[in-house]
């Protein structure tokens, strides 16, 4: 970043960047840095006259992060069961790549669902944003609907948040809520930031309901909505705003997570 008073100063002027990103009119982003709105790196900008480089400068808004680089792409998939997460299946096996022919860019998925889970996968040629989401150690929360066998008990319910042992070391559900039960089977809403390989099959299994159906609602600030299965779009400019925002904040979960990528 540079300000006003480098007569040689290089890089693009602060509010001629944010308009290009959409964020607003050059006129409205200057008063937006009048009032202190705009920070550059985690320094609040006050000079009208700032430079800054938009490949390496971290711009945020209202504590919302701004996306500068036009070349990256950003996609929701609402993966079906039968896929394989991964952009070439080394066996043959149906995988992503037929979710991405709508765009030129080469797009990799941040983490993983296993082929017998449905629900929000992210696309993105993004490779630091996806490596930052994708560790387990990043602790980024994420929502499932369960169907599994047999009927949830309250006691059940409290087990999955109190926490109990498995046998790679202990687990709880940041939340849990039992939202029907019926003909001997029940549906129950997991919330958990644990990146533990197939921890939602193995967390039910271990409480008596195995898993029949697991579909992945909401990952971080991204929510799967009226999605259909097997469709993709492009994230919009507030969810942009939110997940880069989310990417930036380096808040490691506590340790004994982090040790392989996450598999749902």
């Amino acid at each position: 970043m540079t300000t006003a008073g480098n007569q040689d100063a290089e890089g693009v002027r602060l509010q001629k960047a944010l308009a290009n990103a959409g964020v607003a009119s050059r006129r409205v982003i200057e008063q937006y840095i009048v009032e202190g709105r705009i920070r550059v790196n985690g320094r609040t900008v006050s000079e009208l006259g700032t430079r800054i480089d938009p490949e390496n400068d971290l711009i945020d808004v209202d504590g919302t992060a701004v996306q500068l680089d036009v070349s990256k792409r950003y996609v929701m998939l609402n993966k079906p069961t039968g896929i394989y997460s991964t952009m070439r299946d080394e066996k043959g096996r149906p995988d992503l790549r037929r979710f991405t022919k709508e765009w030129e860019e080469r797009l990799y998925n941040v983490g993983r669902l296993d082929a017998e889970t449905s629900g929000l996968l992210i696309l993105t040629n993004d490779g630091e944003l996806a490596h930052v989401l994708a560790h387990p150690s990043f602790g980024v929360t994420k929502v499932y609907i369960a169907k599994v066998s047999g009927t949830v008990t309250a006691q059940t319910i409290a087990k999955l948040t109190r926490g109990f042992d498995l046998e790679d070391g202990p687990i709880k559900a940041d939340k849990a809520r039992l939202l029907d039960a019926s003909r001997g089977s029940s549906l129950v809403e997991l919330t958990l930031h644990s990146g533990r390989n197939r921890i939602v099959r193995r967390m039910m299994a271990a409480v008596g309901h195995p898993v029949e159906e697991l579909v992945r609602r909401q990952f971080g600030p991204l929510h799967l909505g009226t999605l259909p299965v097997g469709k993709a779009r492009e994230l919009t400019k507030i969810e942009r705003g939110a997940l880069l925002t989310l990417s930036r904040q380096d808040t490691p979960a506590a340790a004994g997570d982090d040790d392989k990528q996450e598999t749902e």
